[in-house]
């Protein structure tokens, strides 16, 4: 899945810095101007105009490099091995096999290799977060009421 020119490398210090300042200048934009469906950009005085859409894209990725994170941008509509997936979801390949076939992801096979779309991969990663955070919120609910001192 990594295309040539891909930079996965982490932000050193100083990106991170100019990353966590763009993104909050261009939050603050798109919050100003709620009705702007395009910018235009200047870069070594060239002017480009892109969609409102591309520059939300910009400010998540430069929110994530603000705490240090590397980016990829992945299509909705593209397709996944198990060992991506397993990645994605810092879980092995053969749990990722298991989900597949036990039918909680779907997937179609390319010969014999299992193929997961991101979105449905995506969809998965929501539901267990949300059944995750139920969990500890039970949790700590019945902490509470046995007064555990959390």
């Amino acid at each position: 899945m990594n295309a040539p020119g891909q930079h996965n490398a982490l932000p050193d210090a100083e990106a991170a810095a100019l990353a966590r300042e763009s993104a909050s200048a261009l939050a603050r934009l798109l919050a100003e101007k709620p009705e702007a469906e395009r910018a235009q950009i200047r870069l070594d005085g060239a002017d480009l105009i892109v969609p409102r859409q591309a520059v939300s894209l910009l400010r998540d990725i430069l929110a994530q490099m603000a705490q240090g994170n590397a980016v990829t941008i992945v299509p909705t509509h593209a397709e996944l091995s198990t060992q991506e997936a397993a990645t994605i979801l810092n879980v092995s390949r053969p749990f990722v096999v298991k989900l597949l076939e036990q039918g909680e992801i779907p997937f179609r096979k390319a010969g014999t290799h299992r193929r997961i779309r991101y979105e449905d991969l995506m969809k998965y990663k929501a539901r267990m977060d949300c059944d995750s955070r139920e969990a500890m919120d039970a949790l700590a609910a019945q902490a509470q009421e046995l007064d555990m001192g959390y």
